[in-house]
């Protein structure tokens, strides 16, 4: 069968190009909208800056002053006994700290001696002879088992035996001391029998006889430790040099912070000092004792500085712009800078003062009039401001803030703005 037409395109065909006219009627509209909200928004900004610079606004002023070192020199008195201090007369007040302490400490002997000892002990003598006691004269020689020669120390009588009984002889007997007859620890023998060789030849030498029931002792040949002159004198000096650092550490304990200890107005004074042996002894160690007493004059630092500071104000030069109506006030003296050095001159222990060459400095600088500076800059632009600072005189640098960020002027409020002054 044949296509019809109308099977091809119905009747209610909307053409493709109809569709294409809905959004260019949308996209009128929408312009409109945008508009009124960027206007919103502007208007916003507008209320709020407006609130900002009349409400908010703020102005910080930062100004360098130019500073001027001032150095002074002055003498003065300490005296310990004034309670307070006269600034006119520059003498101020003492107080005397005094200590008194006694140490002691063991030193070596760095010295040496040849020595020889010989060695010394006791022999029990026999009689067993007779019942008649026997004379043994000084130097009486005895030897022992094994040939070590030994001789007495003084003159003795050994008692004659006695009989028993059964008529048997008991031997008389007597401690002797003896003494080897040469130095040397070889001497220093134990335990020992000894017979009398003067008695040899004789019924005499079997029937008088030894026995040793402790060892000798005391033998020696070499080198001893001996106390020299050196000796005690570096001792003394170390010990002097620990007793006063103690005393100084002792005085400073003593004294409270605001009180200045100098070194030259210490009195050091040794009382006693007494080794424990002399020069020669011989011992390997040895102890010396010392007692000192130790004083100092000193002053309060607080007093010192209060002087200075009134000093330098009285000597701070004062410029003819440094008026009540002109942006700068007197001329001021910066805290941190004051420094004060004390030399020492002489000291009066009988007067109980002192005498200090005293050398200060500091910084001075012109104090800003807040009142008159403000008042000039009220409502004034950023740069007016900045060439009114820049034209002044003390003036090393200055710096101008304001807030917000797009305010141009001064506030005419003088409580909004703030002024710094920067002293390096």
């Amino acid at each position: 069968m044949p296509e019809k037409i109308f099977d091809i395109y119905p009747p209610k065909f909307v053409p493709p190009s109809e569709p294409e006219k809905i959004p260019q009627k949308i996209s009128r509209k929408k312009p409109s909208k945008r508009k009124g909200v960027l206007l919103l928004i502007l208007g916003i900004f507008i209320i709020i800056g407006f609130f900002a610079y009349f409400f908010l606004s703020r102005a910080q002023i930062e100004i360098w002053p130019e500073t001027q070192a001032l150095n002074l020199k002055e003498r003065i008195e300490i005296n310990a006994e004034k309670d307070q201090p006269d600034f006119l007369a520059k003498v101020f007040p003492g107080k005397i700290f005094e200590e008194e302490l006694e140490i002691s400490q063991e030193f070596s002997a760095s010295g040496k001696v040849s020595k020889t000892e010989r060695a010394r002990g006791q022999i029990r003598v026999y009689n067993a002879y007779s019942d008649s006691p026997q004379v043994l004269i000084v130097n009486t020689r005895f030897i022992s088992a094994d040939g070590k020669l030994f001789r007495s120390v003084e003159r003795v009588t050994i008692p004659g035996g006695k009989y028993d009984e059964k008529g048997k002889l008991v031997p008389g007997l007597l401690d002797i001391n003896v003494i080897a007859a040469e130095p040397g620890e070889e001497y220093n023998i134990g335990l020992s029998t000894f017979s009398i060789p003067g008695f040899a030849g004789t019924p005499k030498y079997t029937a008088f006889y030894g026995k040793s029931f402790s060892a000798m002792t005391g033998g020696y040949r070499g080198e001893a430790p001996q106390v020299t002159q050196t000796d005690l004198d570096k001792a003394k000096d170390a010990l002097i040099k620990k007793l006063f650092e103690e005393g100084n550490t002792a005085l400073k304990n003593k004294a409270p912070l605001d009180f200045v200890l100098l070194d030259e107005a210490l009195s050091q004074k040794i009382i006693e000092i007494e080794p424990s042996v002399s020069v020669g002894s011989e011992t390997q160690t040895f102890k010396l004792g010392a007692k000192a007493n130790l004083k100092v004059l000193s002053f309060r630092k607080s007093d010192l500085e209060n002087f200075a500071k009134e000093f330098i104000v009285s000597q701070m030069p004062q410029d003819e712009i440094l008026a009540e109506e002109g942006f700068w006030s007197k001329k001021k003296t910066q805290e941190d800078s004051l420094k004060i050095n004390y030399k020492f001159y002489s000291i009066d222990w009988q007067l109980k003062k002192m005498i200090l060459d005293l050398d200060f400095s500091a910084k001075i600088y012109p104090d800003i009039n807040e009142n008159v500076l403000k008042k000039a800059i009220l409502g004034k632009s950023l740069k007016e401001t900045q060439i009114l600072l820049t034209n002044q005189p003390y003036v090393e640098k200055s710096e101008v803030k304001l807030w917000p960020f797009w305010v141009k002027k001064i506030p005419q409020d003088k409580n909004k703005i703030k002024i710094k002054l920067n002293i390096d």
